[in-house]
């Protein structure tokens, strides 16, 4: 497998306005994640529930709205949609610093907050997926969300150090700079011109909602894939929401080390995005897609080398590690289930598809924090942390062995003549 390099190809204005934006808007968002959890221990000094329960707020929206987005951005105009979107992301985020200057910031305004960046994002998320394979032809999607996910990872890599360091200059301002990237990406979303149409299916919502379950579900390569993520985000986000109580209050680590660290890790994402399109070219997208989500999940277990270790060290190499794998299965996830569905029938296919493996979100967040809240007392907050990112990284494992006969069921559906077509 030869891994030189090559001038990425252009692929076009449309797909570059659509990624611009979204690079910009990514590590606006990155400024936000980071943010919330420092604020929430270091000003209004939350308990691990009361994080648990705002990371849950982060994914609330999606069994709430999830199973009538698609439906609904099927028949609306899209990029309209999506601006729209995009303006009210900004104003929930700039909620944020206006209520800490007034001093009425508390638990339940930043729940609110987030729960409505989440449902903006989810109606967002799915014009997104819908204008994707209009900019590219198909046989360059996994080009194209190659881009997209090393934009996601970049974001990675400059979003948590540049996010500490405002938040070390401006405290709660830092904000500011996510909603100013909200605007950017609005702004190149009108530029584009418009895509897709609007659905003409008869049939009320919830039919068309059940059409999008039915159609995951009924898909053996689709329905492997589900399951899959439904596996991975019932312990992944336990580990992810645990992290920040982990690195402040176990191992002591300063807001600043920590951004650092995180920005450090995700190098390794960084090349997880431009390595996973020859991966999956070289051993296949489905068994790219599987292998990456074991090795995701087992590597996540190197956090115990702390405070053994230097924990900036430990939280960097993991995290790097981490996001190299989640790089390889995001790549390979959207081009295998664009794959499997028709045009007319996208939005409603991802709508289903991440209410179902998205909605277990939500619950996976606060169970991380509420099993921190209740051990600690017994072992302490380090031990507690530890416990249970390990129990939510075990549990989310298990995902591989859904997801390691996708890519047998794709040659068997191909064919050798269908497969031996599809361009290198």
């Amino acid at each position: 497998m030869s891994l030189t390099w090559k001038r990425p190809e252009n692929l076009g204005r449309e797909f570059n306005l659509l990624w611009a934006g979204q690079t910009v808007s990514l590590v606006g968002d990155k400024i936000t994640i980071f943010v919330v959890p420092t604020v929430m221990i270091f000003l209004l000094d939350a308990s691990a529930l009361e994080v648990g329960i705002v990371a849950m707020a982060q994914y609330l929206g999606i069994p709430l709205l999830g199973p009538v987005a698609g439906v609904l951005v099927d028949r609306w105009d899209k990029r309209l949609t999506m601006i729209g979107c995009d303006l009210v992301r900004l104003v929930a985020v700039l909620a944020i610093p206006v209520a800490y200057w007034l001093d009425v910031l508390s638990t339940p305004l930043l729940f609110v907050c987030v729960a409505l960046i989440s449902g903006a994002s989810i109606f967002f998320t799915v014009g997104y997926l819908v204008a994707v394979p209009t900019t590219v032809p198909e046989y360059r999607l996994v080009r194209g969300y190659s881009r997209f996910e090393g934009s996601h990872t970049v974001s990675e890599v400059a979003g948590p150090s540049v996010a500490a360091g405002l938040y070390h200059a401006l405290g709660v301002a830092a904000l500011v700079v996510d909603a100013a990237s909200y605007l950017v990406s609005a702004a190149c979303l009108r530029r584009m011109r418009p895509w897709g149409t609007r659905s003409t299916q008869d049939g009320a919502i919830w039919s068309r909602l059940l059409l999008g379950f039915r159609l995951n579900w009924a898909d053996p390569v689709l329905r492997r894939v589900v399951v899959a993520a439904v596996v991975l985000n019932s312990g992944g986000p336990i580990f992810v929401t645990v992290l920040p109580i982990l690195a402040y209050r176990g191992l002591d680590v300063s807001a600043t080390t920590f951004g650092i660290a995180m920005s450090a890790a995700a190098v390794g994402a960084v090349i997880g995005a431009l390595v996973a399109p020859r991966l999956g070219d070289r051993f296949g997208l489905g068994r790219t897609f599987a292998y990456a989500l074991l090795a995701h999940n087992l590597v996540a277990l190197g956090i115990l080398l702390a405070p053994t270790l230097p924990p900036a060290l430990v939280i960097g190499m993991t995290i790097g590690c981490y996001g190299f794998f989640m790089s390889c299965i995001n790549v390979c996830s959207a081009p295998i289930r664009q794959s499997r569905m028709t045009a007319d029938n996208q939005g409603v296919m991802h709508a289903a598809f991440r209410t179902a493996t998205w909605g277990v979100i939500p619950v996976a967040a606060l169970a991380g924090g509420a099993l921190v809240s209740v051990l600690t007392p017994s072992l302490g907050v380090l031990d507690a942390a530890r416990v249970t990112m390990v129990a939510g990284t075990l549990l989310a494992a298990l995902s591989f062995l859904s997801a390691v006969r996708v890519q047998p069921l794709l040659d068997r559906a191909a064919g050798p003549d269908e497969r031996a077509k599809v361009p290198a």
